[in-house]
């Protein structure tokens, strides 16, 4: 550092000198430093928000409560109690099966944009346009396990500080108009700001690991994962607008995608039989599509035009789509498919 800036910062003041010391070290810091991060078997032994974070729990599921109230206010939630229960127990079981420090809030909206995301301290919501362009229950868990490891690592509030130690006009805001003043520069009028839920690389990188390992561990198939966001993407490339404008930038590139085969192939060493599908997210997945068909009769009668019907498709075809395997073992509703072995057709 050349004298000048040096004395510029002193100038500044012992604590900016701290902070920008502070900063460095941060944003320098690789994504998997600890090799437990790397061990789905360490998954509740281990702490995965390691860095530099103005804000304590407490504080941030105040913030996410203050930040859900108001999505709340904008969105219609899902009232139907099978459809909202059943994505609740799904993610509650992925919450259970990571690192989070915190309980989760766990609502759909009803949506047809394919969009998920979880706000500070465990407030999580999901569009049904996951459930309904899902193919299985493993692939709407994956995209939700993505989140909860966002959550679980607390990238909203690191993210934020990091914005904060890099802009110190914003500093006093920290400590006198909290998250507010931070909200106010993201935009006025938005519920969340889009800064708020727009990862850096390393933090998306961080989420697509930890959250292999959480449906890993749950018992889904991690490849399923890699499924959903490649359809999604493909999706998205022919019926534009399908994702929601957040999302869109959510799934991973083809980078992330070879590196979270790698991290399937490397850490997630392979079960004799995996949860892909299960009667009953065909179940939830069909009463979804009724839902959404009869408001758009409603709407069509409102209106006096007329308006096409959307194919429901076939309960079944969701499982037979999900795998080749035929092998299942009903317990409870929830049947495993073992994975099909490409060497013994």
């Amino acid at each position: 550092m050349n004298p000048s800036t040096k004395s510029c910062l002193w100038r500044q003041g012992p604590a900016a000198c701290a902070l920008l010391a502070c900063g460095l070290f941060v944003l320098a810091a690789p994504a998997f430093a600890d090799d437990k991060t790397k061990d789905p078997d360490q998954i509740g032994n281990r702490s995965v928000d390691k860095g530099i974070n103005f804000y304590s729990i407490e504080k941030e599921i105040a913030i996410g409560k203050q930040m859900a109230q108001e999505v709340e206010r904008q969105a219609k939630i899902v009232d139907d109690p099978i459809i909202s229960e059943y994505v609740n127990r799904i993610g509650q079981n992925l919450v259970r099966n990571s690192d989070a420090k915190v309980p989760f809030t766990i609502k759909v909206i009803d949506s047809e944009e394919i969009n998920a995301f979880a706000l500070p301290g465990g407030f999580f919501f999901v569009n049904t346009g996951i459930l309904l362009n899902a193919d299985n229950e493993a692939e709407m868990a994956g995209v939700m396990s993505h989140e909860i490891a966002h959550v679980a690592a607390r990238h909203g509030t690191r993210q934020a500080t990091r914005g904060d130690m890099i802009n110190y006009g914003s500093i006093p805001l920290i400590f006198l108009g909290g998250w507010t003043g931070f909200a106010i520069r993201q935009g006025a009028g938005l519920a969340v700001p889009m800064g708020y839920l727009k990862f850096n690389r390393g933090f998306e990188t961080e989420a697509d690991m930890l959250g292999l390992q959480y449906m890993y561990k749950a018992g889904y198939d991690p490849v399923a994962f890699v499924d959903f966001f490649e359809k999604v993407q493909s999706l998205e490339k022919r019926k534009p607008g399908a994702m929601s404008k957040v999302f869109s930038d959510h799934p991973p590139t083809g980078d992330r995608i070879t590196k979270s085969q790698q991290i399937i192939q490397k850490y997630l060493k392979e079960k004799p039989e995996y949860i892909i599908s299960t009667s009953e997210f065909n179940d939830v997945k069909a009463r979804t599509v009724a839902m959404h068909n009869s408001r758009s009769i409603s709407l069509s009668k409102d209106s006096g035009r007329p308006t096409l019907r959307r194919s429901g498709g076939s309960a079944d075809s969701t499982s037979s789509a999900s795998s080749g395997n035929a092998d299942t073992a009903d317990s409870g509703g929830r049947p495993t498919l073992k994975r099909r072995d490409d060497n013994n057709p």
